[in-house]
């Protein structure tokens, strides 16, 4: 990439994709399941931009959806109403009906109170609801405690028996068709053992309730597949895939994958300026023009980002700084310790695994216009979201004036 060129392009701070590294990971994953019935559904909130949707879209991708807004990306995507699944532990009365108007695959249930719900909103619409009921297989991922979910601590699905019971409500219901199971323990996993584990114990749960004439039809075991930001080593596809297999046997039903991250996280670039530096008593800070609002995965999660100077002669000496924005804030950071040569005003600085929980967890913190987006396909580059403005974020309130 020419980020040098983007840059001056575009402007900065500048989110920046490789669509080419996108489809090479979607078809990878593909490739693992095909020896059986199987459906990639892209988890939307990794990375929300409408392009990047319909370029998995037209790869044959379906979508994993958390609220109603990104139900309605998918659709203008031209993802199938039936490749959407919409998850979530807080469904509004509005969403599912939305949802069950639009005729989406299934609805995946996390609790019972959820699903009295959404049998009373399909009576009134005088439909069936299609639906999948996410378990909790009290499982330790072993990844961030913010983004593991499949403990019984964590407020996500339900345990076995009570999805069971679930189950057989459903089947006895004029407006329930239960067709899938649905599992998600965490997200970031470099461990392949807690997939499979979390495989095996719902398989076992399927035997059961297909033993109860209830048609499973869809196997849908979550996302959550690592990627490399520093020195990881992460799970093999063909191993992760024959596992979930190998747990399955027999039983006749179409694997559902969700990945997000592993998808898109090393497709992204985030490129930012150098403002300036400043040497405190016993602190280097390289000062830029982004910032935690941004890309906040530093300051949430401690996260690693790479940070790279681009311009930096290669007989640079490096010595450590913290690399900060410009944010109201002492967690306004991208990097602790980053080893950096010395930089100037307009250096620039390339932040790299950016393309998952990146643009989509950005805000306007502090009155700051999001950045622009940016896709590289085929060595061509293409706007696919402009730079907002101070005057965007400030037109609705002005009418409220």
């Amino acid at each position: 990439m020419d980020f040098q060129a983007l840059a001056s392009r575009y402007g900065t701070p500048l989110y920046v994709y490789d669509f080419n590294y996108i489809t090479n990971q979607y078809n990878a994953l593909k490739k693992v399941f095909k020896a059986r019935k199987s459906l990639i559904c892209y988890a939307q909130k990794a990375n929300s931009n409408l392009a990047v949707i319909s370029h998995l879209a037209k790869l044959g991708a379906g979508c994993d959806c958390v609220s109603i807004g990104e139900v309605e990306r998918a659709l203008i995507a031209g993802v199938s109403p039936y490749k959407i699944i919409f998850s979530g532990v807080g469904k509004r009365d509005d969403e599912i009906k939305r949802a069950l108007e639009v005729g989406i695959l299934m609805i995946n249930l996390e609790s019972e109170a959820e699903l009295e719900r959404v049998e009373a909103i399909a009576k009134e619409l005088n439909v069936i609801a299609r639906i999948s009921i996410r378990i909790n297989p009290n499982i330790d991922a072993k990844t961030h405690p913010y983004i593991s979910t499949g403990l019984h601590e964590n407020k996500f699905g339900v345990p076995i028996d009570v999805a069971k019971r679930m189950m057989l409500y459903a089947k006895h219901s004029d407006n329930l068709d239960p067709v899938g199971t649905h599992f998600h323990i965490g997200s970031q996993i470099t461990d392949l053992e807690p997939f499979l584990e979390a495989a095996k114990a719902i398989a076992d749960l399927v035997r059961s309730l297909k033993a109860l004439e209830i048609d499973i039809k869809f196997f849908d075991v979550g996302g959550g597949i690592g990627i490399t930001y520093e020195d990881e080593k992460t799970i093999d596809l063909y191993m992760y895939a024959q596992g979930i297999f190998a747990a399955l046997g027999q039983l006749d039903v179409t694997v559902i994958c969700e990945p997000g991250r592993f998808l898109v996280g090393n497709s992204g670039v985030f490129l930012t300026k150098v403002l300036y530096e400043k040497q405190s008593e016993s602190k280097r800070f390289v000062i830029v023009d982004g910032a935690m609002n941004d890309l906040i995965r530093p300051s949430l999660y401690q996260a690693y980002h790479k940070v790279e100077c681009i311009n930096a002669p290669e007989d640079s000496k490096k010595t450590k700084a913290d690399v900060v924005g410009p944010v109201c804030e002492s967690g306004d950071f991208f990097a602790k310790d980053a080893l950096l040569p010395p930089t100037k005003h307009n250096d620039l600085l390339a932040i790299y695994s950016a393309g998952a929980y990146g643009f989509t967890m950005s805000s306007n913190y502090n009155t700051r216009p999001r950045a622009a987006e940016v896709a590289l396909i085929d060595g061509k580059d293409r706007l696919i979201r402009p730079r907002e403005s101070i005057d965007m974020l400030l037109e609705l309130e002005r009418k409220c004036l």
